[in-house]
């Protein structure tokens, strides 16, 4: 069973996960807000230094030396993009998230990390397997990644459409009809999809799928790890959209150890 420690800085408290021991890294609470990256970094390691994103829902997955060649064209202030991949060391990424899954991924061999941003749009985009076959083109094998998914929206109370629940549902049981992939997901083991009494509606858990995504390259289920708290019905550690309506993110990170 995967473990998950909280832990205080300056009495503000955030997660960490023992798959990820071997790295400094955090799920950061709203407690923290507004505090941007390069100041969470010195929590995790002040030598570090930071890289964060403009989350655009999407599945592009970049280097820091990416973010810094966009970044030098001066058309955004930040680069365009879900995630982040480091094989420097002392790198720190992150990425922000108020309902969707933060996923952060270490690689125990060459101490490349990955830092992701996983909404039901990012994982309907297949985020995960998109970073995880750059991971392997820098060198990652599979058995030596580990995974956790932080706090996020949990399924039970993420009320989303048919068509999304089929879209999601399409990347692990691929299929052109929408009601087959959805009868499907029902059918699984520890199915992601949970019943809503409105009509057209379900229920999904976002961070299951993405558990499925991984299953389905072949990494096997001890090497991921998901939190135990939704942000939702977590409201005295975590901002939620959903709940509150209101911009404002928790940030995840993690520092590459690099070769």
């Amino acid at each position: 069973m995967h473990t998950w420690h909280w832990h205080n800085w300056e009495g503000l408290p955030y997660l960490t996960c023992n798959l990820l021991e071997s790295w400094p890294h955090g799920f950061f609470t709203q407690q923290f807000w507004p505090r941007p990256p390069h100041e969470l970094t010195k929590v995790l390691q002040p030598q570090a230094l930071a890289y964060r994103l403009q989350q655009v829902h999407g599945n592009t997955v970049l280097t820091p030396q990416e973010v810094d060649i966009q970044l030098s064209t001066g058309e955004n202030n930040l680069a365009l993009a879900d995630g982040l991949i480091s094989e420097q060391p002392l790198q720190a990424v992150w990425v922000a998230s108020a309902d969707c899954t933060p996923v952060l991924i270490g690689d125990v061999k060459i101490g490349q990390v990955a830092a992701l941003h996983a909404g039901w749009r990012g994982t309907a985009a297949k985020i995960v397997p998109q970073a995880i076959q750059r991971m392997q083109s820098q060198g990652s094998k599979l058995e030596d990644l580990r995974i956790a998914m932080g706090p996020a929206i949990a399924g039970e109370v993420y009320q989303v459409s048919v068509e999304v629940a089929a879209e999601i549902g399409n990347t692990i049981i691929p299929h052109n009809d929408p009601q087959k992939i959805i009868t499907a997901l029902h059918d699984l083991p520890d199915s992601p999809l949970f019943a809503d009494t409105e009509p057209g509606k379900v229920r999904l858990d976002v961070r299951r799928v993405n558990a499925l995504q991984l299953e389905q390259l072949g990494i096997s289920v001890e090497q991921i790890a998901i939190a135990p708290y939704c942000t939702y019905q977590t409201p005295e550690h975590f901002f939620s959209y959903r709940r509150e309506k209101e911009k404002k993110v928790q940030w995840s990170g993690i520092v590459s150890a690099g070769k």
